[in-house]
């Protein structure tokens, strides 16, 4: 273990033999690092978190300090963070609202600079969020997304697998799985060919997956129709469900497609 000499680590705190803690940092009493982790310069970590294995927090994070939600009684309630997650300059991760509540991180997520993750979000593995992207609170991310820079995510908003949002947009609707999303408010482009590529998705499943995108934000159909219509017409597959059951089980709707 590598702790600075300015560095302060509460009694209690947990860490690792191979932690490393920068200057200035702090270390709450009731926080848990696990090993290969380091922490930066002027890094804040306080609360009841955990911190997974090989993480890289760079200087002036502040994780896991109290949520910004007037809701907010100072209950005990926790933040996850998994593993190989690297949490830029500056990033602020706060934990749930209530009491037991927990916003939870999986594995290899990327936050860049000045990024934040409100209270009680749920976010999978492998996704990017870029500088200043900022997630409202309850907000749900599955695995490999990208939100751009600047982007805002509102409050209970979804945002599917192998999504992608463009910079600056505003969501105010859950955001298909597999797609490109851009705009204010945003709206459904297309797919994310490329993510879908580097997925290795197979070229019938792609050619299905446009399908289903024309028939879902092109036809002018209500949802409810063109889901009728897709299931239908295309060829199941694992995406094409998950796609399908994404868009069921929306509770804020969908993004609809450009007009």
């Amino acid at each position: 273990m590598h702790i600075h000499k300015t560095a302060i680590i509460e009694e209690g705190a947990k860490l690792a033999d191979d932690v490393q803690v920068g200057p200035y940092a702090f270390v709450g009493r009731d926080v848990e690092i696990k090993k290969g982790t380091s922490v930066g310069i002027h890094a804040v970590i306080e609360g009841y978190t955990t911190i997974g294995q090989d993480c890289e927090i760079f200087s002036g994070a502040v994780i896991g300090s109290i949520p910004q939600d007037l809701k907010y009684k100072g209950k005990k309630s926790f933040l996850i963070i998994g593993n190989k997650n690297i949490i830029r300059e500056y990033v602020t991760i706060n934990p749930g609202t209530e009491e037991g509540s927990t916003t939870s991180i999986g594995n290899e997520n990327l936050f860049m600079a000045y990024s934040h993750v409100a209270h009680d979000c749920k976010i999978g593995d492998s996704n990017i969020i870029a500088n200043v992207g900022t997630l409202a609170g309850y907000v749900t991310i599955e695995d490999r997304v990208v939100v751009g820079g600047l982007a805002a995510i509102h409050q209970f908003v979804r945002l599917g697998r192998l999504s992608i949002v463009g910079g600056c947009s505003k969501v105010v609707q859950d955001i298909p799985p597999f797609s490109t999303c851009d705009g204010h408010p945003a709206r459904v482009y297309g797919l994310n060919l490329v993510g879908l590529k580097r997925a290795k998705v197979s070229q019938e499943v792609l050619l299905n997956l446009k399908r289903a995108f024309k028939i879902l934000f092109n036809s002018g159909m209500t949802m409810s129709n063109a889901l009728k219509r897709l299931k239908k017409e295309i060829s199941v597959s694992e995406e094409l469900s998950h796609l399908i059951n994404f868009v069921e089980s929306s509770e804020r709707g969908v993004c609809r497609g450009i007009r």
